[in-house]
């Protein structure tokens, strides 16, 4: 008769992989399983230098396109970089803009162990800016308007006259503070 109350109360034994799975050592484990797996396909398929600068210089001619005469922010930036991932460059692209681009700014690749970027070099940014990166086989551009140097003017007419020209007037004198006075350099104090 007591077998007939306790049908439904015991548990049937759980599989080794179903008690593994459900425990934290578990989780953790098939967690840096899938890592290392993604980790491996990312190394395996960063893409190559000719792929990721035909795939950024492409993406440069659609940014040039895009940026008519109105200045855009970041969301514009973002949303436009997304849509350069799927979309190619007009036919139709100016190729003076592209020579002027040529002139003045430098590609560079640069390959990591699970990525790659592409940095533009000119005049504005000799330290290099980041303008794309490739990951998966996929290159994700991150190029903007002012990271390129499309124009350059005279800043002077001639080598006697100053680059930033004084504003002539009256210095005009704003009193004077008790609690600011004049550093002078004593020395090495000696001991």
């Amino acid at each position: 008769m007591n077998n007939h109350l306790d049908r439904g109360s015991y548990k049937k034994n759980e599989s080794f992989l179903s008690s593994f799975s459900h425990s934290c050592l578990g989780k953790i484990i098939i967690l840096a399983v899938i890592l290392v797996i993604l980790l491996f396909l990312a190394w395996i398929s960063v893409p190559g230098k000719t792929t990721m600068t035909e795939e950024i210089e492409d993406d440069i001619r659609e940014c040039i396109m895009s940026h008519d005469s109105i200045q855009g922010d970041w969301i514009d930036d973002a949303v436009n970089n997304v849509g350069h991932i799927v979309t190619h460059a007009d036919s139709t692209f100016e190729s003076d803009k592209w020579e002027t681009f040529l002139k003045f700014n430098r590609l560079e690749y640069h390959r990591h162990p699970f990525y790659a970027t592409v940095h533009v070099h000119n005049n504005l940014r000799p330290e290099g800016q980041r303008i794309g990166i490739g990951i998966w086989g996929i290159v994700i551009p991150t190029v903007t308007y002012s990271d390129l140097l499309l124009r350059t003017g005279v800043m002077h007419k001639g080598y006697e006259q100053k680059i930033y020209q004084s504003i002539s007037g009256s210095e005009e004198y704003f009193g004077s503070n008790p609690n600011v006075n004049e550093y002078h350099y004593k020395g090495e104090a000696t001991q």
